[in-house]
Parts: C-alpha cells; structure tokens; sequence
C-alpha cells in the first residue's frame, strides 16, 4: 500500500524537488514533509493531477514553547480514485506562524483552518473569513498552546 503513495511523492520529486523536504513511512503511512511556502502548489499538484480530491482534515499542533520550529500542520488527504491517503506536514516558527490558505483548493478548508487558526494562532494567509470558531471573539490566548495554563480560567462569571 505504502509503494503506491511513495511513487506519489517521487512524481512530487520529479515536478518540483523543492516540494518534498523529508518523507516518513511509518505503520503504513506516508508524511510529507512541505516548506510553508510551496504548500498551495503541492496541494494544487495532488488535487488536480495526482487525484487527492478530498481534504479529509487540516489541523494543527504545538510541538513545544522549546522545540523550534514551533508549530505544525497537518493536512490529511485522500483519494477517491486511488483510495490512498497522503498526510502532508507543514513546520512553522513561533515568530512567524503562517501558512497559505488551501480553501481556494478544498472548500472544506474554510473550517478546519479557522479552527487551527483560534486554538493554536497558525494565520492562514488568504482564508476568505479567518476569525474564531469555537472560542469568544474577545478570548485572550489560544487555548492548545503549550504556554497556555493547564487548568486555564474562565473568562466569564457563570453569576
């Protein structure tokens, strides 16, 4: 099964080498490592020429306030044509948290990057309505960051 996704990232290769920073194969999954700045092309190439035509989800995580970089995001793929999924990673820097936007590509973006965007701060450059999903507008912080204190506080009075 592996075999059929990694010839996937060497027509990725052959296209762009740029493209492919690092590939892990592991318990039958294949990870992408992608620069931030060759994501909408990756993400253009496996959509419309390597028949990966569902974002089946995009979320983020904190590797840590000492790990550097900082941040990823995760975007897992899948086609409907050759039933294979394809996990394309993202790494991203405290000092500069950003990422082009992919729901120009996958309409089903427009969610998954709000919600990475108000949990953890990752901006998606070019999302079309990038604002807090599940937390209050006026909430202070990003509730997944590893900075962030475990136990929390509420900002509202239940009084």
């Amino acid at each position: 099964m592996t075999e059929k996704l990694l010839e996937f990232v060497e027509k990725l290769r052959h296209e762009n080498a740029s493209w492919v920073a690092e590939v892990k194969d592991s318990y039958g999954e294949v990870t992408v490592t992608v620069p931030a700045g060759s994501i909408l092309d990756v993400c253009w190439s496996l959509r419309s020429k390597h028949g990966f035509d569902l974002l089946a989800d995009l979320c983020g995580a904190d590797r840590g306030p000492e790990e550097d970089p900082r941040f990823e995001v995760n975007y897992h793929l899948f086609s409907t044509t050759h039933y294979q999924r394809l996990r394309l990673k993202v790494l991203l820097s405290e000092d500069d948290p950003k990422v082009g936007s992919v729901t120009g590509i996958w309409k089903t973006a427009d969610w998954h990057e709000r919600e990475t965007y108000d949990l953890l701060g990752v901006v998606f450059e070019g999302h079309p309505d990038l604002r807090r999903i599940l937390l209050p507008s006026d909430f202070d912080g990003h509730a997944l960051r590893k900075d962030y204190p475990l136990r929390g506080y509420e900002p509202y009075s239940m009084n």
